[in-house]
C-alpha cells in the first residue's frame, strides 16, 4: 500500500514522462515513440501521459525543449571554462570531437529535433533559441560573424561525423577552428 501511495502522489511523474520521451525517441525516433512506449519507459500508467499533456505533440515539445536546454547549458559551461582564444579553440574542438552530441542517443534526437524544425515554426524557435544561445558563448571568445559560422561548423561537423562512415581526426577538427577563428577573435 505505501508503493501506491507513493506513486498516486508522484511529484516527479512529470519530469519522468518527459525525459523517457527523450530515451524512447533517441532509441526508436519520433514515429516509434508512442505513448504506450513512454509510460513504460517511465514506468507509469499510460493514462498518465493524458493527464499531463494535452496531446503526444505537446510532450514532445516539452521534451525537444528540455533537450535544446541541456545541450544549450552544456555548450555554454563548455566555453565560460576557458580563457583566452587558444583555450577557446580547444574547446571547440572538443565541442565537436567528445563533448557535445558524441553520443547517439543525442544524436538522433538532434536530427529528430532538425526534422521537425523543418516542418513546424514551433520547433524552429527552438533551434533558434539554442543556436542563439551557441553562438552567444562563443561570442565570448570569438566576434559575432565569427561564431556564427563556428556554430554553423560545429553542426556541420557533427553531423559529418554521425553520417560519415569515415570518423574525422581531431587534427582536421583542430584545423578547421584555427583556420576559421585566424584572424577574427574578440578583441576585449
Amino acid at each position: 500500500m505505501t508503493e501506491r501511495r507513493r506513486r498516486r502522489h508522484d511529484p516527479e511523474r512529470r519530469d519522468r514522462i518527459v525525459d523517457a520521451c527523450l530515451e524512447v525517441v533517441g532509441e526508436v525516433g519520433v514515429a516509434g515513440a508512442s505513448t504506450r512506449r513512454v509510460a513504460a519507459a517511465a514506468d507509469v500508467p499510460l493514462g498518465s501521459i493524458t493527464y499531463h499533456f494535452d496531446s503526444v505533440d505537446a510532450l514532445l515539445f516539452e521534451a525537444f525543449e528540455r533537450f535544446a536546454r541541456r545541450m544549450s547549458d552544456r555548450f555554454e559551461a563548455s566555453m565560460a571554462a576557458v580563457d583566452g582564444v587558444a583555450e577557446a579553440r580547444r574547446a571547440v574542438a572538443d565541442l565537436v570531437a567528445v563533448d557535445v552530441l558524441t553520443d547517439p542517443h543525442e544524436l538522433v534526437l538532434t536530427h529528430e529535433l532538425y526534422t521537425l524544425a523543418a516542418r513546424d515554426p514551433r520547433y524552429r524557435r527552438l533551434t533558434h533559441a539554442w543556436m542563439a544561445r551557441s553562438r552567444h558563448a562563443l561570442a565570448r571568445h570569438f566576434d559575432p560573424a565569427t561564431a556564427r559560422l563556428l556554430d554553423a561548423m560545429i553542426e556541420g561537423l557533427t553531423i559529418h561525423r554521425a553520417l560519415d562512415t569515415e570518423p574525422r581526426d581531431r587534427d582536421e577538427i583542430e584545423l578547421a577552428v584555427e583556420r576559421l577563428t585566424r584572424t577574427t577573435a574578440h578583441v576585449d
